[in-house]
């Protein structure tokens, strides 16, 4: 397998629409994580007419819930005008209709700023959010990285994230996806873009460039699904990802 991407950020290059809107573009860093979870509790979020579609093959094989930390560099709307950029942490499902062979993500929750919520998926929670990161480079050549998230949202819902990793070779490529809602299962946007990743550890490859790990949920909603019997498969840094979302033309 040339290229080491977990199905948290790449599954399958769709074809183009003959007609697009484009919505608007961005330039992020972010963390990837592979989790498998309780099944019990991640159907809750699958709405009525789909099914979990785990990971068959890949660094993340086995996992059936991938977040998303992301920490959005610059953004443009669909004129390229620069906008507001946001900082968040997305939950989505690897999920697929009955009854259809393909896979697809299906965002399904989150924790975002207050400028990027409910989000055009109509799932995320707006919420306070910190980041701390901290890269640091060894005369031997060896880069460290830690980064720390504490979000806090109403209700009682929250997350407090850490990782650190010795970072390695990113591999580069280009896809094409469709990313669907639960919330509103027959919408979905068409992501294109780049992106340079690092799979600083899979369970599968036996890849594990991770010093420390720690991931907590609180709320309702994301509670459950880290009971402390989840599974960590998969842990991606990507440095560098750009990418240009467009709508379909009805």
């Amino acid at each position: 397998m040339r290229t080491l991407l977990p199905l948290a950020f790449v599954l399958l290059a769709t074809p183009s629409f003959a007609q697009e809107k484009v919505s608007g573009s961005n330039v992020d860093s972010r963390i990837g994580m592979a989790f498998k979870v309780s099944d019990a509790a991640l159907r809750k979020l699958v709405p009525e007419g789909w099914e979990i579609s785990p990971a068959t093959s890949g660094p993340s094989q086995g996992a059936n819930l991938n977040v998303t930390l992301v920490n959005m560099q610059t953004a443009y709307d669909a004129e390229g005008k620069p906008t507001t950029p946001y900082r968040g942490v997305a939950f989505s499902v690897p999920a697929k209709k009955k009854g259809s062979d393909a896979t697809v993500p299906m965002v399904a929750a989150g924790l975002f700023t207050a400028n990027y919520a409910p989000g055009a998926y109509g799932v995320f929670l707006p919420a306070r959010i910190t980041v701390d990161r901290k890269t640091r480079f060894d005369l031997d050549g060896k880069t460290s990285v830690e980064e720390s998230w504490q979000l806090r949202a109403d209700g009682g819902h929250s997350l407090d994230i850490i990782v650190h990793y010795v970072a390695g070779v990113p591999t580069n490529s280009k896809v094409e996806q469709r990313v669907y809602s639960a919330a509103k299962p027959d919408f979905f946007r068409i992501y294109r873009f780049e992106t340079a990743n690092d799979v600083v550890r899979s369970v599968p490859m036996k890849i594990d460039r991770v010093s420390r790990v720690s991931f907590k949920a609180g709320g309702d909603k994301l509670g459950p699904l880290f009971d402390g019997s989840e599974q960590i498969i998969s842990v991606t840094a990507i440095p560098w990802y750009s990418r240009q979302v467009s709508l379909p033309a009805y």
